[in-house]
Formats: structure tokens, C-alpha cells, sequence
């Protein structure tokens, strides 16, 4: 074995450092040592996300949508049911004051007929029912449909009866046969009416 051989092999860490002392330096080499002489620059890279995190942040997105549009769902509801409450409690009572209207006819009817009466006591009786009466409807917001001279109106009278020229304009109700009611704007019961024809 050569002398020289022998030598290498008994410092093995010379021979590592003639070798690189031996090769070429490229630019390759210079690029590296430069980037070691130099500071590190800070570079910013966005964190990488853990799909199982991810996962929950969807699942997560998806219930809250979910919950708004339940609560969006129940406020439309609410408003709705409100709705729905005031129109039937509106339509009830209507409907009560619709039946009532014959008991206030013929209330009305027994207050004339007490006026010839000599008994006071059944005339004043009869005057305070009808009285009471009138301002349970008057609360109620029931009005009379009494509109003698006006121009017949098919929405709030029923025309039953045909006057003569005298009694009046042509078209125009001459005579309330009934009384009609309307309770707002809603009519409860048209008026029966004699008309003047045109």
C-alpha cells in the first residue's frame, strides 16, 4: 500500500477536508455561504390549517346559519300567529255583534210601544235596557247606517222598495225600512231602504 493511501485511511477526517479543499467552489456553494452570512429575512406564511379544525369551522358556519334561519322562521311565525289572533278576535267580535242586532231591534221596538204606556216603571225600564245596550255597541264601535236623502249605496243598503218622484231626488234612499250597522269599516247588517227611482 502506498504510504500516502495509508495515511488517508488513518485520518479520515483529513481526507474529507483535502476533498473539499480538492472541489470547485460553484455558485451554488457561494449562494449558501452568502445566505449564512447574511440575516434572515422574516418571511410570513399563513399557518397551515388542520383539517379537522377546518372541518368544525364548517360544521359550525352550518348550525349558526341554520339557527338564524330558525329564528328568522319562528319571528315570522310570531308576527303571523299575531296576526292571525287579532283578525280572529276582531271577527268575533263582529260576529256577536251581528247576532245581537235583532235583540237591539226589538228593544228599540218596545221603547216606542212603552212611550204610549201609562206604566212609568216599564217605560223607564225599557229606555235603560235600550240605553245600556246602545252604549255597549257605541264601545264596540258600531255605528247605524242611516243615510236618508244620500245617494243609494248597493254596498251599504238593500233596496226593497221603490218611492215616488215626491219623496225625494232620483237615485237617493227616501225611507229606512231597517237599520244597518257597520262596525269600522266592515258592515254587519245592510240597511233595508226605499229608493226614489231614477
Amino acid at each position: 500500500m502506498n504510504p500516502e493511501e495509508n495515511r488517508r485511511e488513518a485520518e479520515p477526517g483529513m481526507q474529507d477536508t483535502e476533498t473539499k479543499e480538492d472541489q470547485p467552489v460553484t455558485e451554488a456553494t457561494e449562494t449558501a455561504a452568502e445566505a449564512e452570512n447574511t440575516p434572515e429575512k422574516e418571511t410570513v406564511k399563513a399557518p397551515k390549517k388542520d383539517p379537522v379544525l377546518a372541518a368544525a369551522e364548517a360544521k359550525a358556519a352550518e348550525y349558526l346559519a341554520m339557527a338564524q334561519r330558525v329564528q328568522a322562521d319562528f319571528e315570522n311565525f310570531r308576527r303571523r300567529n299575531e296576526s292571525v289572533r287579532a283578525d280572529s278576535f276582531a271577527e268575533g267580535r263582529r260576529d256577536v255583534a251581528a247576532v245581537m242586532l235583532p235583540v237591539l231591534d226589538n228593544l228599540e221596538r218596545a221603547a216606542d210601544a212603552a212611550a204610549n204606556s201609562q206604566d212609568e216603571s216599564m217605560k223607564s225600564g225599557v229606555e235603560l235596557v235600550l240605553k245600556q245596550m246602545n252604549e255597549v255597541y257605541q264601545k264596540l264601535g258600531v255605528t247605524a247606517i242611516n243615510r236618508v236623502g244620500e245617494k243609494f249605496d248597493p254596498n251599504l243598503e238593500n233596496a226593497i222598495l221603490q218611492g215616488s218622484p215626491e219623496e225625494g231626488e232620483p237615485g237617493t234612499v227616501c225611507q229606512v225600512l231597517q237599520k244597518g250597522y257597520m262596525m269600522g269599516e266592515k258592515v254587519l247588517r245592510h240597511a233595508m231602504v226605499k229608493v226614489v227611482p231614477e
